[in-house]
């Protein structure tokens, strides 16, 4: 981890995290103040463009590189690498001085719509409301977009509230990654009125 400042000038809030499993081997790195680029390879590809979204809207840089039992199905594949990249958003955002925080981002796309409230907290909680109106999106099983979630909630400290509706699952999930990152963009920017940690605490 660098230092995690993130202020204009300032060094650049990021992390590289590796974790394997005898289900799962995974290289990822997350930079938080980046410009939107991703290198995403988890051997499944509707989950790959999701992840691409999500880098693109919240302006994250970063890098997937996964080898998992697809064999079996993409369950841990698509849990496992939200694991990760909650671990590497903990680890990049630091003692989280000066963040914004709360973020609220509701984003459509054609009949669909999902919302994202989050709190970067550090209690894990997870709440979803909704459902996917087809069981799966290509390779990519419909609800694994609400494991992802919740798995990246219970690692990065999120309390993480989502909802989704609509007709179309692709349309569904992709607004749920959308709104994901969109309102963690808006939550981990510096607050340039802030120079402390956004708690009466003292800590998050």
């Amino acid at each position: 981890m660098t230092d995690t400042d993130g202020r204009e000038g300032g060094p650049t809030r990021e992390a590289a995290v590796t974790r394997e499993t005898a289900e799962t081997t995974i290289d990822l790195t997350l930079s938080i103040d980046g410009d939107g680029d991703s290198a995403v390879d988890t051997g499944v590809g509707f989950f790959d463009h999701m992840l691409e979204a999500f880098a693109k809207h919240g302006l994250f840089d970063l890098t997937v590189d996964c080898d998992g039992d697809l064999e079996i199905d993409d369950h841990h594949t698509v849990e496992d690498v939200a694991i990760v990249l909650g671990e590497a958003l903990a680890d990049a955002l630091g003692d989280k001085r000066g963040i914004v925080r709360y973020a609220d981002r509701r984003v459509p796309l054609d009949e669909a719509v999902a919302g994202v409230v989050v709190d970067v907290s550090g209690r894990p909680h997870f709440e979803f409301d909704g459902s996917f109106s087809q069981p799966a999106v290509g390779d990519f099983t419909s609800d694994m977009a609400r494991h992802f979630a919740y798995s990246l909630a219970m690692n990065a400290g999120l309390t993480l509230h989502v909802d989704v509706d609509g007709e179309n699952a692709h349309h569904e999930v992709e607004a749920l990654f959308k709104a994901l990152a969109r309102a963690l963009d808006d939550a981990t920017r510096i607050d340039p009125r802030r120079s402390d940690t956004p708690s009466t605490k003292g800590e998050l």
